[in-house]
């Protein structure tokens, strides 16, 4: 892919007509009853906010590859993309941008009643630097984690052996063969009128 011709804010999944796939790090306790059964295991707390992520790569540099602690487990969660979509269409930008929003009263308020987040982190590369284009997180609260724990997951699988191994090519530097075993993750088309709103 060449950078310069990446546009800035675009939402980049492995996806198929039916499902988006996102991912999460967690504790062992939480991450291996997850994978095995297939949903969230009663320890999951419901009340907290949940980010998903679509992109690999930046769930590895937000978990250091499944080393950091709390983080151990990488899950990756295959989502029903209509509650994807219901995700976005109910979302907010979590920072204020004034030719979105208006005044910061205004921002703050639509914040507070919206069920999702939207926050654009530079994307990575298989090095974990940042790059000149955003990779989308979807903050999850209320409603929103109700409905993604209980009616929009299709599978959980642990991909915590496959980011070791990526994380071994990278060490050794036999980086072409690291970048050979990242999911493919291709754009995900989002109605104009849905990102214009969430684009920061």
């Amino acid at each position: 892919m060449n950078d310069r011709h990446e546009p800035r804010f675009r939402i980049r999944a492995r996806h198929t007509d039916s499902t988006i796939t996102v991912y999460q790090a967690y504790r062992p306790e939480i991450g291996g009853p997850a994978a095995r059964l297939g949903r969230f295991p009663s320890s999951w707390k419901r009340e907290r906010m949940t980010w998903i992520k679509p992109s690999f790569l930046w769930m590895m540099y937000r978990c250091g590859w499944g080393t950091k602690e709390g983080q151990e487990t990488v899950l990756a969660i295959e989502i029903d993309r209509a509650g994807f979509l219901w995700a976005l269409r109910n979302a907010c930008l979590s920072h204020h941008v004034p030719a979105v929003h208006g005044d910061r009263a205004d921002w703050k308020r639509q914040l507070r009643q919206a069920p999702t987040r939207v926050q654009w982190d530079p994307e990575r590369d298989v090095r974990l630097n940042p790059l000149p284009y955003r990779s989308l997180q979807l903050g999850l609260a209320g409603e929103a984690a109700a409905r993604y724990a209980d009616e929009w997951i299709v599978g959980i699988e642990d991909v915590t052996p496959l980011a070791a191994k990526i994380h071994g090519r990278v060490r050794a530097g036999r980086l072409e063969s690291a970048a050979g075993l990242l999911p493919e993750e291709r754009p995900y088309d989002v109605d104009d009128e849905v990102l214009a709103r969430l684009r920061a």
